[in-house]
Parts: C-alpha cells; sequence; structure tokens
C-alpha cells in the first residue's frame, strides 16, 4: 500500500510540474480591448483585430499558446513591468519617455498624430487650435495626451477616460479639437461627418511598437524576427485588407501613405 502510495503521489506532482509548465509556457499578451479594428471584441465577446491576429501569429511563430488580457490603456505598463503580461501589443508608440520603464520592439507601424475639429471651426493646424479660448480633449495616457502636456501652451487641455468621450466633446462644441492617431481619426469623421471635420497630415510622426519588459532581450530578438518575416511574407498586407480595406483606399486616394 506503501509503495503503491508513492506512485501516485508521483504521479500527482509530475502531472502538476507538467500542468505548471504549461501554463508558464503561455505568451500573456496586454491591450485594451475598445480600439478597433485594431484591438476590439466580436459579437461573441472574443478579442479581435489586427493586434489580436498578430498576437496570435506571433505565439505561433513561437510555439506557445497566447491569451490576451484587456487592460486599460494607462495601466499597461505597469502591468508589463510586475510580470502580469509578457508583452503589450495595444497600437503602442515607442516613445522616449516609455522607454525609461520598458523595452520596444522594431516598429510594426507608421502614423501620426493629427486633429478632429468642429466642421464649422476654421482651425487648420495644431497651432491654430492651441490658441488662448480654446479646449483641446486628450485620451489620458495617450502619446496625444503627452504631447499635450509637453507642448499646449495657450489652450485648455481636457484630458479624458475614453476615445469616445473626446469625440464628444468635439461634436457637440465643448472642446475646438481632439489629438489623436491618424487612424481613429478618420473613422471618428466618418461616423460624424455632419458635425466634424479631420485634418489628416500629422503634425508629429509617430510609429507603434510591442512592449517587451526591461531586460528580456530573448523575447525581444524573437520578436523581431517575428516581425521582420511577418513582414516579408505579406502578414501585414494581409491584416490591412481584412480590417483596414476602406481607410487603405481612402488614404490613397486623399495622398497619405498607408500605415503598414
Amino acid at each position: 500500500m506503501k509503495a503503491h502510495s508513492l506512485i501516485l503521489a508521483f504521479l500527482a506532482f509530475f502531472l502538476v510540474s507538467c500542468g505548471e509548465k504549461e501554463a508558464d509556457d503561455t505568451l500573456v499578451v496586454g491591450m485594451e480591448l475598445s480600439y478597433p479594428p485594431f484591438e476590439m471584441s466580436d459579437e461573441n465577446n472574443e478579442p479581435s483585430g489586427v493586434s489580436v491576429d498578430l498576437a496570435y501569429a506571433l505565439g505561433k511563430s513561437l510555439g506557445r499558446p497566447v491569451r490576451i488580457e484587456n487592460i486599460a490603456f494607462a495601466g499597461l505598463i505597469s502591468s508589463l513591468k510586475t510580470g502580469k503580461i509578457d508583452l503589450i501589443i495595444s497600437s503602442m508608440t515607442a516613445t522616449e519617455e516609455r522607454a525609461q520603464s520598458i523595452d520596444f520592439s522594431d516598429p510594426y507601424l507608421n502614423t501620426g498624430l493629427c486633429l478632429l475639429v468642429s466642421k464649422s471651426s476654421d482651425i487648420q493646424t495644431i497651432e491654430d487650435a492651441d490658441q488662448e479660448g480654446n479646449s483641446i480633449a486628450v485620451k489620458q495616457g495617450t502619446t496625444g495626451h503627452l504631447y499635450a502636456i509637453d507642448n499646449i501652451k495657450n489652450a485648455r487641455v481636457l484630458p479624458l477616460d475614453k476615445e469616445t468621450a473626446a469625440v464628444v466633446e468635439v461634436t457637440q462644441g465643448k472642446a475646438d479639437a481632439f489629438i489623436y492617431d491618424q487612424m481613429s481619426t478618420f473613422r471618428n469623421w466618418k461616423r460624424h461627418p455632419e458635425t466634424t471635420r479631420p485634418i489628416l497630415s500629422p503634425f508629429k510622426q509617430e510609429n507603434w511598437a510591442i512592449g517587451i519588459r526591461k531586460g528580456n532581450e530573448e523575447l525581444r530578438q524573437q520578436v523581431n524576427a517575428f516581425l521582420s518575416e511577418f513582414q516579408a511574407s505579406g502578414g501585414f498586407e494581409t491584416l490591412g485588407e481584412r480590417y483596414l480595406s476602406e481607410e487603405k483606399k481612402a488614404f490613397q486616394q486623399m495622398g497619405y501613405p498607408f500605415f503598414f
């Protein structure tokens, strides 16, 4: 009986160890699922979008299962630093400020900050928006917010938790402009063409990259190798056609370079 118990105990320990090993092998990717078509939830409330497909393709390349963690954008870096997640794939711009806390992969998308303004406004540039008496909406924690902190000297900066809240401020005439990226500005204009106008020429160029915990050089090299192979094999082109075909066509017609 004693030998039988020892065998059962060994088997239990082996199974638990295997389970822990499998769990430890999971690639946990953080993103805020409120930024379609890059990060969103489908009709079944499952993660969907460009960044989700990119995360699963990365996991397949590394031979690791992927788990998506839906985390507010402002909490992504702290979640990475504390080990709650392994990577950030959430339309995050690689900035010098963020690079002090985390490492970044090579860039995988080019974009820039631009403006959504009221349709009746005469604003044409960021300098026009930054005038006494104006209000400029930003989403907290974004590079638009960081830009406003460093560069907006005359207008009132209005930080808001949600992109939708910032858009509403512009549509209702409570804010004169909203600083955000090109793709979102284009989409918000298409949703509210009767009350808004986009200024899509970027006043600040940006690059999106994958966030990696400081010092994890092995994973950073693996991610960079994947991005290079994914680009060469047409992976980003496929994602663009799947999720951004309307935007791609419109940007080409307007003379703006597309993102991938």
